[in-house]
């Protein structure tokens, strides 16, 4: 049996995999303001976010949507691939379970990473942890709605 992939879902998903991240994480950003301020992480943050003290650049922002359009592709290309494996009959169930399954290996194992790897505030990585869980929920939910 031959994979159909359908094209225009699969685009559809990922504008609105960049759509719901990008709030998820500006509303996150804000709630986590004293981590991004704070002297002693300074040396953390990359020079496309902080170039300088203050807000980062628009072309952070640029950067940011595209790596987004990048992720919602392979996020809505790999749903197109394993839906049918997916556990749940209704489209609901599956786009949860398939949002918490990518949490599952993407997720956890990248939040390890980040507390055994980066000098940066446990409570700021776990925050990212949960927000990148919001995200994948949400558009696990609009890939299994819009790729049955």
């Amino acid at each position: 049996m031959a994979l159909k992939i359908s094209w225009p879902g699969v685009l559809a998903v990922a504008v609105m995999y960049v759509v719901i991240s990008q709030l998820v994480f500006m509303l996150g950003a804000y709630a986590d303001m004293a981590y991004y301020m704070d002297p002693a992480y300074y040396s953390v943050w990359s020079k496309l976010m902080m170039p300088s003290a203050g807000p980062p650049p628009i072309e952070f922002t640029a950067t940011s949507v595209a790596f987004g359009i990048i992720s919602g592709l392979l996020f809505a290309l790999v749903y197109s691939v394993v839906k049918g494996s997916v556990p749940g009959k209704e489209w609901g169930n599956k786009g949860l379970m398939y949002g918490f399954l990518v949490f599952l290996i993407a997720g956890i194992p990248s939040t390890l990473s980040l507390l055994l790897l980066i000098n940066l505030p446990p409570g700021l990585v776990l925050s990212w942890m949960l927000q990148g869980f919001v995200t994948y929920l949400l558009a696990g939910l609009v890939a299994a709605k819009l790729l049955k």
